[in-house]
């Protein structure tokens, strides 16, 4: 087992679903096959407009041949394992890159960072995460920024995967994800209830408004901003159960069960369809609204 970076682009033309596949030829399948059972970080590439950077972590559970594309293969993702990051981390920063282990004795880029599969070092993997993961309020403390060198690899290591297991613990608290995934969503909605319209700040600065899962945590819904909405308090509760829904173009459905159309539709934006994000990877996918439609609406 060991940690990785899988490249994935927003246009992609991979067959992938990051919080639950990852699609590749052969030429990637030992490394691949050394992530199964552990944390990999997903990265768009800098030459990617608007690029996210690293931009969520998740587990890999098993690797299959596709069935669907021959000669090609699948990572599968663990279920409820994929969590965006609440600050997408760029490539380098101040202090050069974040990504250690790409650099050559000489302290230089070097060719692997163009690989769409390549390995990750366990303190790489615990810088980028603490980063990517870091909010307001006290979460865990970071290891020094050092790349470990050479004659002290064996003092690091211990201390390193020691921190890497307090980071994974945390990451998997519910709790926590669902902070985190509030803010993801929250952000992409800009606090702003995609079937009211309404945003509305508390005195305490705080938006009242919900981060709602499209397919629920407990049916398998992952914690990533494409099977999330923004809703007020009134349509999250109408939404989960089942009196509202969305269509593939976002039109607000609303269920004949409803005792009072008129008011409903009187909440809805006037247009009658949800807001969207502006970022079309953000918007809600359609696999996710068809689950809701299928399992949650009532028609």
């Amino acid at each position: 087992m060991g940690f990785g970076v899988f490249i994935h682009r927003s246009d992609s033309i991979y067959d992938d679903s990051p919080a639950e596949r990852y699609q590749f030829p052969p030429q990637y399948l030992a490394r691949v096959e050394r992530c199964v059972g552990d944390w990999i970080v997903y990265y768009e590439p800098r030459k990617v407009d608007d690029t996210r950077g690293y931009f969520a972590i998740a587990r890999v559970e098993q690797v299959i041949p596709d069935p669907k594309s021959a000669g090609m293969y699948l990572a599968l993702i663990e279920p409820g394992s994929y969590l965006d990051f609440a600050n997408p981390v760029p490539f380098s920063g101040e202090d050069g890159v974040v990504e250690r282990g790409l650099l050559n004795s000489e302290g230089r880029i070097s060719g692997r960072a163009q690989s769409a599969v390549r390995p990750l070092l366990a303190s790489d993997f615990d810088r980028i995460v603490g980063m990517g993961l870091h909010e307001d309020t006290p979460m865990l403390p970071r290891i020094g920024d050092a790349y470990p060198l050479p004659g002290l690899r064996e003092e690091q290591v211990p201390f390193v995967f020691e921190q890497i297991r307090e980071r994974i613990s945390y990451v998997s608290s519910r709790a926590v994800r669902d902070r985190i995934f509030r803010r993801t969503v929250l952000r992409a909605y800009g606090e702003r209830c995609a079937i009211t319209g309404l945003r509305l700040i508390n005195g305490g600065g705080r938006a009242e408004v919900d981060a709602a899962h499209i397919r629920p945590v407990e049916k398998n819904g992952p914690d990533i901003v494409s099977n999330g909405l923004a809703l007020s308090g009134t349509a999250h509760w109408m939404f989960d159960r089942g009196l509202i829904s969305l269509s593939d173009d976002l039109e607000v459905l609303v269920s004949r069960r409803v005792n009072d159309q008129e008011s409903v539709r009187a909440l809805i934006n006037k247009n009658g369809y949800a807001r969207a994000p502006h970022r079309p990877l953000e918007r809600p996918h359609p696999h996710f609204l068809q689950w809701h439609r299928e399992h949650s609406f009532k028609q």
